[in-house]
């Protein structure tokens, strides 16, 4: 027997099977199924019935976010669906109940997975969080849209963005340009972060002013970072004495986090990661969280997690 969904609105219906059908067409390639629409009545059918309960039960829990006034996009059916293979699906509405942050154009900014949103807890709670984790985790952009909130709220009074600039295997000195010239490559993926919270315009407003400072790690040596929100980003590429320099400049007033991915350290030859040896060291101390995210918490194109798990089954070959 089909399990069958009946919607009050047919606006609501709408919402729950997306654009050109899109979010129906990802919940059947996902878990095997065959969903069937007419006007307010979604129908699931299919050969495994637990895969159809667990359809059903994204689809409802996804229709209660949409009859709340908020909208949901293939991302959102996307972690509904991985919260369901998990049976964390009933969390899925603690998501939608806290705001972290509007971004530049007002829209609001959440968590889309238990993942994230325990790391989220965790950048709040602690003075030193790491964030590990594979590309589309999120563990760059949510610690940037926390800084620039604490920003805002004169919780801090700078940002301090850096990460070590090791993937070209050159020297930055034999670069061309100035230092912010030099480094902008390396720090693309933070720019991104503040331009999507404070804009172009603001970003590069307080940059000028020094509130917001993006530089090289090397930059950070001999320096007491107060009343700051300190990231450093691809942390997998710093060597150990890199790492141990980077974790005393925390002064008061301040948080530091730590994002990396430990599957894609570009450091050279036997060189050990600072990230790797810094986690089995600080594990065990009080104050200082470590979150791992995995596929589960990818918030990209749904064929992110796949490629993801694609090749961490290669690496245990």
């Amino acid at each position: 027997m089909p399990n069958i969904i009946n919607i009050d609105s047919l606006d609501e219906a709408q919402a729950l099977i997306g654009a050109n059908d899109s979010h129906i067409t990802y919940l059947e390639e996902e878990f095997g199924v065959k969903i069937h629409t007419l006007g307010n009545e979604i129908t699931v059918s299919g050969e495994e019935t637990n895969q159809v309960e667990l359809v059903e039960d994204v689809l409802l829990h996804l229709l209660k976010i949409i009859q709340r006034g908020m909208s949901i996009s293939l991302g959102d059916v996307q972690s509904a669906a991985m919260m369901a293979k998990n049976n964390t699906i009933e969390y899925l509405q603690d998501l939608y109940n806290e705001e972290i942050a509007k971004d530049a154009k007002g829209k609001s900014i959440k968590a889309k997975t238990t993942g994230q949103r325990i790391y989220v807890d965790n950048i709040k709670k602690h003075d030193l969080t790491f964030g590990i984790g594979p590309a589309g985790t999120g563990k760059t952009f949510l610690a940037v849209v926390i800084a620039c909130q604490m920003l805002r709220e004169n919780q801090i009074k700078r940002i301090v963005l850096t990460r070590p600039a090791v993937e070209a295997g050159e020297n930055l000195g034999f670069l061309p340009g100035d230092l912010k010239e030099k480094v902008d490559p390396y720090l693309r993926p933070l720019y991104d972060g503040l331009h999507a919270v404070l804009g172009v315009e603001t970003t590069d407003r307080l940059i000028e002013r020094g509130i917001i400072e993006v530089a090289p790690l090397a930059y950070m040596r001999g320096r007491t970072l107060n009343d700051a929100f300190v990231i450093l980003d691809e942390a997998q590429n710093t060597t150990e004495m890199q790492m141990k320099m980077f974790l005393t400049r925390l002064g008061f007033g301040s948080k530091m986090i730590v994002t990396g991915d430990e599957t894609q350290i570009d450091l050279p030859g036997s060189t050990r990661s600072g990230l790797v040896e810094s986690v089995k060291r600080l594990q065990d101390i009080k104050g200082i969280a470590i979150n791992r995210m995995d596929e589960n918490d990818v918030v990209r194109h749904p064929l992110v997690s796949k490629i993801i798990l694609a090749y961490e089954k290669e690496a245990n070959i």
